[in-house]
């Protein structure tokens, strides 16, 4: 069986196919997480992000896949201001391995929601 995460951030089981090369006393049921998918990686990234820092998300900006998983740009809002044009919003790289374990996260930058990039 494979653990594969929900949208939520739970993990959901899936069935392997039966292999022949395996008996069931060699075995010890060693648990193979199937690789996520980028839809799957980009709510896992912003699910991530908005639990360790407690912020409202904005949305996922960016989805790369690397080597050995995934970057997710994840936009937040760190501070509420009135207008809220005037918000200040960071943005935030989260990092993946391919079954959507969190290997790290960086704050990349913070501006003024009015104030996007020239250019």
């Amino acid at each position: 069986m494979a653990d594969r995460i929900r949208g939520d951030g739970g993990r959901a089981r899936s069935r392997e196919p039966d292999d022949d090369r395996y008996d069931d006393e060699r075995y010890d049921e060693e648990e193979y997480l199937e690789p996520i998918s980028a839809a799957e990686a980009a709510r896992e990234g912003m699910r991530q992000i908005v639990e360790l820092t407690g912020r409202d998300p904005v949305g996922t900006t960016s989805l790369k896949s690397v080597r050995d998983g995934w970057l997710v740009g994840v936009e937040v809002i760190e501070d509420r201001r009135i207008p809220a044009s005037t918000d200040l919003l960071g943005l935030y790289e989260v990092e993946l391995d391919l079954e959507g374990g969190l290997l790290g996260y960086r704050r990349v930058r913070r501006y003024q929601r009015g104030k996007g990039e020239v250019g």
